[in-house]
């Protein structure tokens, strides 16, 4: 395989990059586009082909033309060295100044349950509700979710509040249902690498947040999402979650460091769920500052309006209180590095 990425000048006309585009995909290469504040680049993916690099540097409209060397090429910060800043409606995106905060239960476990965690979160300041219809468990006898049923209750809420929606989806098969009732969709870290799924999910065009397997490197996290990109939906978020390690005081080990290298590496936005990382609710205020200081773009947490009757992670989820506390105090943070709540 060849991977080049081919930096057009300024003054580049739309149609020409049209014609530029079509010429390489009539000799077989797929072309993927990157669109700057001042110039375009064109991701060229295909089998080698002998001088290609020097008869793209001799079109007049080419800047320069350079070679990939990441495994992961649409993700990387070479195919894009701006930003992306997903856009999940006309006053809300995600990857810019403001850090997003999705909140809710993890478990969507009835109407009255969901509604009221909506209007709490609203209340506080969140952006995004969360709420799980879909629940893949260890144990065979845990909740597993009220499904369908589940989605419409989180449609309802989102009707009542007006605030966007993000739950799991974990079947190739149920992704266009999904889609129907979310306006992100997640993949958790069972499914990081399920194949199947992230190419059903690479064809819809809505945001996608991919959380990091519990046992993956970095490198296999953005190689799944290379796996959405290269089916053609650029509205990707990685979530870091914690990874599985030998410590046993926390449920996983969040691992903050991945945060910050993900924002060189890629041009993604980055979210962080201090949540299932620490899955200790005494955690989740300090780790989630910590995540904002490190250069995360959004936060995942869970918060169930009573906390000790939840089907599921109850002692890591805030109370309403806790939250708008948390809420308050993520402001200064934010401030100091230059970002808004």
């Amino acid at each position: 395989m060849i991977e080049l990425i081919v930096v057009l000048k300024p003054e580049t006309t739309e149609a020409r990059v049209q014609e530029i585009t079509e010429r390489l995909e009539k000799r077989g290469f797929r072309v993927h586009h990157s669109q700057g504040e001042k110039r375009t680049l064109l991701g060229v993916i295909g089998h080698p082909e002998e001088g290609l690099s020097h008869s793209l540097e001799a079109m007049a409209e080419v800047e320069k033309v350079v070679p990939i060397s990441r495994p992961y090429k649409l993700v990387s910060r070479e195919f894009s060295p701006e930003n992306s800043v997903i856009e999940l409606n006309e006053q809300l995106s995600i990857g810019g100044k403001q850090i997003v905060v999705m909140a809710g239960p993890c478990a969507v476990e009835g109407e009255e349950q969901v509604l009221e965690s909506a209007q709490e979160v609203k209340k506080a300041g969140a952006q995004v509700l969360r709420g799980g219809a879909f629940k893949p468990r260890t144990s065979p006898y845990s909740f597993q979710g009220m499904k369908g049923e589940g989605l419409e209750m989180l449609n309802r809420a989102r009707e009542e509040t007006g605030m966007l929606i993000i739950t799991e989806v974990i079947d190739p098969h149920n992704v266009d249902k999904v889609a129907r009732y979310s306006d992100i969709l997640q993949v958790g870290t069972r499914n990081m690498q399920n194949f199947y799924l992230l190419q059903e999910l690479s064809r819809i065009r809505k945001p996608v947040l991919l959380k990091r397997g519990m046992s993956a490197t970095i490198e296999e996290w953005l190689m799944a999402a290379e796996y959405l990109m290269s089916g053609g939906n650029y509205q990707v978020l990685l979530c870091e979650r914690g990874i599985r390690t030998f410590e046993t005081y926390t449920r996983n080990t969040l691992d903050l460091s991945a945060v910050a290298l993900a924002k060189q590496l890629t041009h993604l936005p980055v979210v962080v769920d201090p949540s299932h990382g620490t899955g200790r609710r005494e955690l989740i205020s300090a780790m989630s500052k910590a995540a904002v200081a490190a250069g995360a773009d959004g936060l995942l947490l869970e918060v169930h309006p009573r906390p000790e009757e939840a089907f599921s992670d109850g002692p890591q989820s805030l109370t309403p209180g806790d939250f708008q506390q948390l809420m308050d105090e993520l402001k200064g943070v934010a401030s100091s590095v230059g970002r808004s709540i």
